[in-house]
């Protein structure tokens, strides 16, 4: 044996491995009583109560335009929803009666020369004013501004004696130019309200490097403002065609028989012929579904226009 003694090395144990700590839970937010109202009801009751309200708003004009296309005397004797069951209720007289009156196609003429001009000059000048207000610097555009949006206060009613005695010193009275001049200039404030502040949301970056690039403000305006506006522009347009083409009052006064457009034609007849379905029914449907076409027409411009406000 040797004198030195052998000293037996163990391996030291590994060391303790320190668990990992758990991921904290974040409690999930609560929903809202609208989603867990939706998720309750699930996509097949909101499209059947969808469908329910779309019944509910269409079956006025479906009774209108079947009680359009039947006699007086059908008309008289039974209900509208007969015709649905019995088609050989249904013809075209009473169209083509309306069309051969020419008090009624002038009135409809009337309404259109009305309408459309009205529109397009609304349309136009509040989006030039409505650029100069948004990024053009000029003395007194905010005090200006304040004197635009003050007039949406106004009512209509305190404007039209005063106006119809000025139309009448200046020979506009009872003619279409007067009533389309009144128009425009009750529906340029909001229009300039509505024009302005939707450019004012375009970035002022895009404007200056269009600046820089050169452009000048005419440019500027027609090749971006114009297109990145299209929205506001075209949601604007509908509801000027529908104001001016659904107005009574306004025509009632400033419109003579030779120019008054279809609202008071089917007034007059109203008055006169009372019971006459066969010439009421198709005129109001006449006025009823030119608006529906423009509507449909520019719904998707329409649609983009109402999230551009909403959503950022």
């Amino acid at each position: 044996m040797s004198g030195h003694s052998t000293i037996e090395r163990r391996p030291s144990p590994p060391p303790a491995k320190t668990p990992a700590p758990e991921p904290t839970r974040v409690p999930a937010p609560r929903r809202r009583r609208t989603g867990r109202l939706t998720g309750l009801l699930g996509n097949g009751a909101v499209q059947a109560i969808l469908i329910v309200v779309a019944l509910v708003w269409i079956t006025p004009l479906a009774g209108l335009f079947l009680s359009s296309m039947r006699s007086d005397g059908d008309n008289a004797a039974k209900g509208w929803w007969t015709a649905l069951t019995d088609p050989g209720q249904l013809s075209l007289d009473n169209y083509t009666a309306l069309f051969a009156d020419s008090g009624i196609t002038q009135a409809f003429w009337n309404t259109v020369l009305i309408s459309v001009p009205t529109t397009v000059l609304v349309v136009v000048i509040a989006a030039l004013a409505g650029y100069a207000f948004a990024w053009l610097e000029f003395p007194g555009r905010n005090a200006i501004f304040l004197v635009v949006v003050g007039l949406l206060v106004v009512p209509v009613q305190i404007g039209l004696l005063p106006v119809a005695k000025l139309f009448g010193t200046i020979g506009l009275f009872g003619t279409i130019p007067g009533v389309i001049l009144f128009h425009v200039a009750y529906g340029l404030p909001f229009a300039i309200f509505l024009l302005r502040n939707y450019f004012a949301e375009i970035p002022r970056e895009m404007l200056e490097a269009a600046r820089m690039d050169g452009g000048s403000e005419w440019r500027i305006f027609t090749r971006l403002i114009l297109p990145l506006g299209r929205p506001a522009l075209a949601s604007l347009a509908i509801f000027q065609f529908l104001w001016v083409w659904n107005d009574m009052l306004v025509a009632l006064l400033f419109a003579d028989s030779e120019s008054q457009p279809l609202t008071v034609a089917l007034q007059s007849e109203m008055r006169q012929f009372s019971s006459n379905i066969g010439v009421l029914a198709p005129g109001a449907f006449l006025s009823l579904v030119v608006p529906l076409v423009v509507f449909f027409a520019f719904q998707r411009h329409f649609v983009q226009g109402v999230m551009a406000g909403s959503v950022k």
